[in-house]
């Protein structure tokens, strides 16, 4: 979709990945997944045995991250020196860690910048903004769902915890807290399946852009 520009946020656990490629792919858009890159970040700095919580360290490994990342909704493409880390960025030590280091400034202008060559980056004059949101009662349900299915067990309450204390840090980080902008469409999907946001997420398009599937 040439020249159309859709900025999706929100909090940890809400499917913002999943549900961006579903809708770039509806609108034979490109989709660029910028909190894959922090998490190709995080096992950059994992890696390396740095401390996330030490920010000069972090700033330093992070300034010399190989990552490469694709824009197919089809095909998602993650790799940090050649290799593909698609799946290890979606772990729970990664997902443990992430905040603390996306928190760093100089690791957040790092890729915004990456982004900005890519050339779709989430911009303030985006066509669309949507902040995609779901109590945590919610997104925990999901993710435990989701390590069950996938072999990692079944702790509900250490999953709820966890996205607490993510929604927490993300929050009250010092550089770019997570909040919606004044213009986004908050869209609420606690009780809405997938194909459920999918159809949503399209109206809020086609209202906002005259633009349809």
């Amino acid at each position: 979709m040439a020249g159309l520009v859709i900025a999706m946020d929100g909090p940890s656990g809400t499917g913002k990945s999943t549900v961006s490629r579903r809708l770039a792919a509806a609108l034979d858009a490109r989709y660029l997944d910028t909190g894959a890159m922090y998490r190709v970040a995080t096992v950059w700095v994992l890696r390396a045995g740095v401390d996330p919580t030490d920010a000069g360290k972090v700033a330093d490994f992070v300034a010399t991250l190989p990552l490469d990342i694709g824009t197919d909704p089809a095909a998602e493409t993650v790799t940090m020196g050649g290799e593909d880390v698609s799946s290890e960025i979606r772990g729970a030590a990664v997902t443990k860690a992430v905040s603390a280091v996306s928190a760093v400034p100089s690791v957040r202008e790092l890729l915004v910048q990456m982004q900005r060559d890519i050339g779709t980056v989430v911009l303030k004059n985006a066509d669309v903004k949507v902040f995609l949101t779901a109590t945590p009662e919610a997104r925990a349900d999901r993710r435990n769902k989701q390590n069950v299915e996938e072999g990692r067990g079944d702790d509900y309450d250490a999953v709820l915890a966890d996205v607490q204390r993510r929604d927490h840090a993300d929050s009250t980080r010092a550089v770019s807290p997570l909040r919606p902008a004044e213009d986004s469409v908050i869209v609420d999907t606690s009780d809405l399946g997938m194909d459920g946001v999918i159809a949503a997420l399209l109206q809020v398009v086609q209202d906002r852009t005259g633009v349809k599937q």
